[in-house]
């Protein structure tokens, strides 16, 4: 019988319960019904659905296959099937996973950090406290794309043009925000065009933009596809602006789009970065959360992750706790404790 959602949240996740020392194996966890787990990714040409479709797979465990290190075995979670759905972004996942239609999800550290302290996109709002963390797992960079052949060569230059900062619900709003206000430019002093980014591209591919803004890590699929049907360019974010923004938002780092990620980017391009989170609501059960953070770093997911997209193979344990923006989820923390990331008692704050 399908699972309610009230059933869903009593549960979660039941079979973790019964082999919290050794998950992963055949036994009574398998005689479970399936526990449904919602992972918020992003737009289709962004990094999350790509990374978020490789998580998912990861670490479900359906019932009846073989445990794992056999041959066609489940390195997941018992019982655990995990669906990774597509969003708007960083602030949508945010909010979904408040409001309860997400149980976990990816974000930028910036915005996860502005929702649990009710800061910039969640101003006026209470804040999200029951966000917790598993793991960072790689950067995201700021791209601000232009025609080659636009007058635009600076970020104080797009006073006037119009410009997609990406979809409602996303964490690029609230990222070019930031930068046009370190730039000295206001909301009103450029024509905001609220569009995902496929349409986006389609519209600065026609000329019906002036530039367009997209946070994640390159290469993205959309702007590849973008650069192989006009000639377009990357604007630098650099200079004592730049140095200022990463001095007051800590969760900013200068760091290059690399060299060759895009058709005709022959040189690196100074920008800021942020990292990928992965959040999770702080009432998934520890012993559940744990158990996703084992498989999370199982050596057939890490092989998943590096093989599936480029940005995966930045995912790495060593790096797992760095920069998260908010709690770790006491089963995540529990996990690094065992691994000699954390002391004993762990607690994480933003």
């Amino acid at each position: 019988m399908p699972l309610t959602r009230r059933r869903l949240l009593s549960r979660v996740l039941p079979a973790a319960g019964l082999a919290a020392a050794g998950f992963g194996g055949v036994g009574a966890a398998r005689a479970q019904d399936p526990v449904f787990f919602r992972i918020g990714t992003g737009t289709t040409g962004g990094t999350y659905f790509p990374i978020g479709g490789i998580l998912a797979g990861a670490i479900s465990g359906p019932p009846g296959l073989p445990p794992c290190g056999s041959a066609g075995g489940s390195c997941g979670v018992s019982g655990l099937i995990a669906v990774a759905q597509a969003s708007a972004g960083s602030i949508d996942n945010i909010r979904r996973i408040r409001d309860g239609e997400f149980d976990s999800g990816l974000a930028q550290a910036d915005v996860a950090f502005a929702a649990y302290t009710g800061e910039g996109p969640f101003a006026g709002q209470p804040p999200v406290t029951g966000l917790r963390a598993i793991a960072h797992l790689f950067s995201e960079f700021v791209h601000i794309v232009v025609p080659a052949d636009s007058p635009v060569r600076s970020v104080a230059d797009l006073k006037g043009k119009r410009v997609s900062v990406g979809a409602e619900g996303s964490g690029t709003i609230y990222d070019i925000r930031l930068i046009l206000a370190a730039y000295g430019l206001k909301e009103s002093d450029v024509t905001e065009v609220y569009e995902r980014p496929e349409p986006s591209a389609d519209l600065l591919a026609e000329g019906g933009l002036d530039a367009m803004v997209m946070t994640g890590g390159p290469p993205l699929g959309v702007i590849a596809d973008l650069a192989r049907r006009r000639p377009v360019r990357l604007l630098p974010i650099e200079g004592p602006e730049a140095e200022a923004l990463v001095a007051k938002v800590p969760f900013f780092t200068q760091e290059p789009i690399p060299a060759g990620s895009y058709e005709g980017s022959a040189t690196a391009v100074p920008t800021l970065s942020v990292g990928a989170i992965w959040l999770v609501a702080d009432r998934i059960a520890e012993a559940t959360v744990y158990e996703i953070t084992r498989a999370l770093w199982q050596k057939t997911t890490l092989e998943l992750l590096a093989g599936g997209h480029p940005r995966g193979k930045e995912v790495a344990l060593e790096g797992a706790t760095r920069g998260l923006g908010v709690p770790l989820h006491p089963g995540a923390a529990r996990y690094y404790a065992e691994h000699a990331m954390l002391s004993l008692p762990a607690r994480a704050t933003p």
